[in-house]
């Protein structure tokens, strides 16, 4: 039996656990949370919504970081995940979003209020639908690639 794992292999886990699909999930909850609060901002006016946005915009991009690097260690850990188009897709996809939220982030950060409606609420839509699109790429790494998943433990 090779030492080879069948399936590309995760470099970035804990005990056989993949660290980069632990993380997507906080960035992608703090962005749409973002979402929600610019929305509810839209139709209230409320300033707390604006201060709440800010903070969720800053943790999904700090969580972004910390996901992005796990996943730049899966990348680099494995020539057959380097060599998949749909990996450099995802990569890229996501770096554009972080990009989009930091703009957005500092907008907010800088102006306040005045940069929620409409660019503030444009950039939040534009992220969580890239979102979409590059959570549609991770599961075709995990579920067409086979990226990070176990061979399937064979009992004697």
């Amino acid at each position: 039996m090779s030492d080879i794992p069948h399936n590309p292999h995760s470099a970035a886990s804990i005990a056989g656990h993949p660290i980069h699909p632990m993380l997507v999930p906080f960035p992608i909850a703090f962005f749409v949370a973002a979402l929600i609060c610019d929305l509810v901002f839209w139709q209230n006016g409320n300033a707390a919504w604006v201060t709440a946005s800010v903070w969720l915009l800053g943790g999904g991009l700090v969580t972004a970081v910390l996901a992005a690097l796990a996943g730049l260690a899966d990348v680099l850990g494995d020539g057959r995940v380097r060599n998949l188009s749909t990996a450099w897709l995802h990569a890229a996809g996501n770096i554009i979003i972080v990009l989009v939220e930091l703009s957005n982030w500092y907008l907010r950060f800088s102006t306040g209020d005045v940069a929620v409606v409409p660019t503030g609420l444009i950039l939040s839509l534009i992220a969580v639908a890239g979102l979409l699109f590059t959570g549609w790429l991770g599961g075709e790494l995990v579920y067409r690639h086979r990226v990070g998943v176990s061979e399937p433990t064979k009992f004697p």
